[in-house]
């Protein structure tokens, strides 16, 4: 509690040589970056939002950390609205409002995080309304994050609206493809996880896009289900650990016959001879990846695999597949063009 036990503590984790940055956040995290170099300097207010799970917290803290490590003193506050709130009210029960308002307006870093919790709050609103311009007015920097931009937020005073759209207002998207790979090998190589290969992860990366919280949470499920159940960590069985909290729709999976021609391509085939009985070894491994392209995207059975790509068994396409996944475990040569076929197929990105 504010009043009772002083600030929020900033976690030593949230830096930003921590911060994944990709396309989605690089404007926010490049602005973050300026106001923790420059405070009151930059951008003032900075306003940044995004869905939940996509790293305005850790951008928020991030400055905290920075500052406090080369602010040369700078006196740093990290809240949440709901602290605040609650800090405030507290100090209305106990007639300390004085001192609850020092606390907040004598500092020269101010980060706070869920600005949409002020939504219906009147008399939070207007303690936040004088502590910002307070703050403001004496050249002390302001951070805000919110999970909608401030125009976007629902019964927020205008006035506060205003405010925080006087400086920048950067948006954090949900991570892209090779974004999220890279936060899955970094959670990864964080925990010690070496068991889990980069096609289980992109199996992880393919079916969690929402956010970085729901991505990393996805990986702990699906190492934490393989260890006991005493299996490894596939693609086959990230898929049935997650189907249910993250179906794949599936108007997003490609047909056989779309894999097929999509390999033909990229080895340079017509998809007549990648299905073909030709036995020249170019072919073989053009036919060998189209099978297993097929049984990691299309959800098709091996029979109907196998039926689709010559009129093969399904013992066949299970050899085929385990050839290709061996080559991807050992980043032999071909993994990378079966890995940028699979990102091409792999619909959406």
């Amino acid at each position: 509690a504010i009043a009772e036990s002083g600030p929020e503590p900033l976690n030593p984790k949230y830096t930003f040589g921590q911060f994944v940055i990709g396309t989605g956040n690089h404007m926010a995290h490049a602005a973050a970056l300026k106001v923790a170099e420059m405070p009151s300097q930059a951008y003032n207010p900075l306003f940044i939002h995004g869905r939940p799970g996509v790293g305005k917290t850790h951008l928020l803290q991030a400055i905290g950390n920075y500052v406090q490590l080369h602010g040369l003193g700078l006196a740093v506050r990290y809240a949440t609205v709901e602290a605040f709130t609650s800090g405030f009210l507290r100090a209305i029960r106990d007639r300390s409002t004085a001192g609850f308002k020092d606390s907040f307006r004598t500092i020269d870093v101010l980060l706070v995080d869920d600005a949409q919790f002020l939504a219906g709050k009147e008399r939070t609103m207007e303690e936040f309304f004088h502590t910002f311009d307070a703050l403001y007015e004496s050249g002390k920097q302001l951070v805000i994050s919110s999970d909608r931009p401030p125009w976007e937020l629902p019964d927020v005073e205008a006035r506060l609206r205003e405010r925080f759209q006087a400086g920048l207002v950067a948006e954090l998207e949900a991570p892209d493809l090779p974004v999220r790979m890279v936060i899955l090998r970094a959670r990864a190589r964080h925990d010690a996880i070496t068991r889990v290969d980069d096609a289980t992860l992109d199996t992880i990366a393919r079916r969690v896009t929402s956010s970085v919280r729901a991505l990393e949470g996805a990986l702990i499920r699906v190492v934490a289900y393989a260890s006991l159940r005493g299996a490894e960590p596939t693609p086959e069985l990230a898929r049935h650990v997650l189907e249910r909290l993250y179906p794949e729709p599936e108007s997003a999976r490609p047909t056989v016959d779309e894999v097929v021609s999509e390999v033909g391509r990229e080895f340079g085939l017509e998809p007549s001879v990648v299905v073909a009985h030709d036995r020249r070894r170019p072919h073989v491994w053009a036919r060998q990846v189209a099978m297993y392209l097929a049984r990691e995207l299309t959800g098709e059975s091996l029979p109907t695999i196998g039926e689709r790509i010559g009129g093969r068994r399904h013992s066949t396409v299970l050899t085929a597949h385990r050839r290709v996944e061996g080559v991807l475990e050992g980043r032999g040569d071909g993994a990378h063009v079966v890995l940028s076929l699979r990102e091409r197929l792999g619909r959406p990105s």
